[in-house]
C-alpha cells in the first residue's frame, strides 16, 4: 500500500534485511541434508556465495581458494590487480595511510592504466592453479577486457556498475554498451548488475544475462545511498527482482539465478536474503576479514577511487579467520560472520527447506525488533549479536 508524503507524492514501503525474520514451519529436518547446491553459467556449486570483485577481497589467490573451497571469487579487471604487476606494494600503501590522506591517495593509484596484459596473466594465473576464473568489468570498459578475459579462459564475465540498465542516454560521440549484444558476442556467460527492480531486471534477462545482481548501496563500504539518495532496501529489492526471475521463467523455461549483492554481513543475512528469493549471494566485507584477503583487514568499495565523485570509503575490518573458517568453520566467533556455511544449512535444517528452492518459499514477517528483542546484555557488553 502507497504511503502518502505530501499532496501529489506518495511512496511504496521498503523493507530491509535487518527488518524482517524467517517463520520455522511444521516440519524440521537435519542440517547435513540440506542441499545447499546452485547452478550459475552452467558452473555448480556447493555454497551459493560469491566474493565481491573489489580489491581488498579477491586475488588470484583468494579466488582459487574460493574455488576449492565451494564457492566462487570474482576479480575487478578495473582494479589493483591488472594496473600494477605487483600489487602488494601497493596494497601496503593503501592500508598504510591516515583516512584524511585515503581518497586522495587511491585517485592517485587508481589513475594508473589498466595493463591488457595483467588482465590475462591473472586469468591464467586463477586457472593454472585449479581456479575458477570470474572477473568483472564496468560497462565503459566491458567490451575490451570481455574479449581479453575470455581468450584468456574465463569462466564467467561480471559487467557491474552503481546502476545498470538496457536504456542508457550518452552524450554525443559516445556510444553506449549494448548489453543484448555482448551477451550474444561473448562466448562465456555475463552476469549483469546491478539493479532493484522488477522492470530492469527483466529487461537485462531478456537481454540475454545468466545472472542478476541485487543491490544499489547497502555494500558495508559504499556511500552512494549517501551520496547519491539512490537505492532500495535489500528485502523489497530481491523479492522483486525475484519475481521478474519467476515471470521470466514461465514465459521462456529459461531460469536465471538472483544474486543478493551487498549489506550482508552473517549467516542470518544471507538466510534472509534467500528466504527472500535471491538464488546466492555476493559479499565483501565478511571476506575481506580472512587472513588470506588482500586487503591487509581493509575494505573498500569499487567506486571509491572515482577521479571525479567517490561513492566509497575505507573500513577497517580486521582480520578474524581464515577463509575457510568465514566459509565452512569451524567458528571462532559468536557473531554469526564465522561457518556461514553451516549458518544456511542450519537454518534451512530449523524452516524444514531441503533445498534452496524450498528456502525461497519459507514465510517471512516484518520484525524490526528481530536483532534487539532480549540483547540487553549483549548489546551493553557489545558481545554476540550486540559487537
Amino acid at each position: 500500500m502507497d504511503i502518502q508524503i505530501g499532496r501529489g507524492k506518495s511512496a511504496r514501503r521498503a523493507y530491509g534485511i535487518d527488518e524482517i525474520a524467517l517463520v520455522p514451519g511444521r516440519s524440521t529436518l537435519d542440517p547435513v541434508l540440506a542441499d545447499t547446491q546452485w547452478e550459475i553459467g552452467g558452473i555448480k556449486r556447493e555454497i551459493p556465495i560469491i566474493a565481491s570483485a573489489m580489491d581488498g577481497v579477491i586475488d588470484v589467490g583468494m579466488a582459487v581458494r574460493m574455488s576449492q573451497l565451494g564457492a566462487l571469487g570474482v576479480i575487478n579487471l578495473d582494479g589493483i590487480q591488472t594496473r600494477y604487476t605487483d600489487p602488494s606494494v601497493v596494497l601496503d600503501k593503501i592500508a598504510s595511510v591516515g583516512t584524511t590522506e585515503f581518497v586522495a591517495l587511491m585517485q592517485e593509484l587508481y589513475a594508473e592504466p589498466v595493463k591488457p596484459e595483467l588482465i590475462q596473466q591473472r586469468i591464467r594465473e586463477i586457472k593454472d592453479r585449479g581456479g575458477i576464473a570470474c572477473a568483472s568489468s564496468t560497462p565503459a570498459n566491458a567490451e575490451k577486457y570481455g574479449k581479453l578475459a575470455a581468450e584468456a579462459g574465463c569462466d564467467l564475465f561480471f559487467v557491474q556498475s552503481t546502476v545498470v540498465s538496457t536504456t542508457h542516454l550518452s552524450p554525443e560521440g559516445l556510444s553506449a554498451l549494448d548489453l543484448a549484444e555482448f551477451c550474444r558476442s561473448m562466448p562465456i556467460p555475463v552476469l549483469l548488475g546491478n539493479c532493484v527492480t522488477y522492470e530492469v531486471t527483466m529487461e537485462l534477462l531478456k537481454a540475454g544475462a545468466a545472472g542478476v545482481l541485487v543491490g544499489i548501496g547497502p555494500g558495508a563500504a559504499c556511500t552512494s545511498r549517501g551520496v547519491l539518495g539512490v537505492g532500495v532496501p535489500q528485502a523489497t529489492a530481491i523479492a522483486d527482482c525475484a519475481a521478474a526471475r519467476d515471470d521470466y521463467f514461465n514465459q521462456t523455461g529459461r531460469y536465471v539465478p538472483i544474486i543478493a549483492d551487498g549489506g550482508l554481513i552473517t549467516g542470518g543475512d544471507i538466510c534472509k536474503s534467500i528466504a527472500c528469493g535471491a538464488d546466492g549471494v555476493m559479499i565483501g566485507s565478511p571476506l575481506a576479514r580472512a587472513q588470506e584477503a588482500p586487503g591487509r583487514g581493509f575494505h573498500w568499495g569499487m567506486a571509491t577511487p572515482s577521479p571525479v565523485l567517490p561513492r566509497g570509503t575505507r573500513i577497517r575490518v580486521g582480520s578474524t579467520g581464515t577463509i575457510e573458517q568465514i566459509l565452512r568453520g569451524p567458528a571462532g566467533l559468536d557473531d554469526g560472520t564465522h561457518n556461514l556455511l553451516g549458518a544456511l544449512k542450519t537454518s534451512m535444517g530449523t524452516l524444514g527447506a531441503k533445498n534452496i528452492k524450498e528456502m525461497q518459499q519459507v514465510e517471512v514477517i516484518i520484525a524490526p525488533s528481530l536483532l534487539t528483542e532480549g540483547k540487553v546484555y549483549q548489546k551493553a557488553q557489545q558481545l554476540g549479536m550486540g559487537k
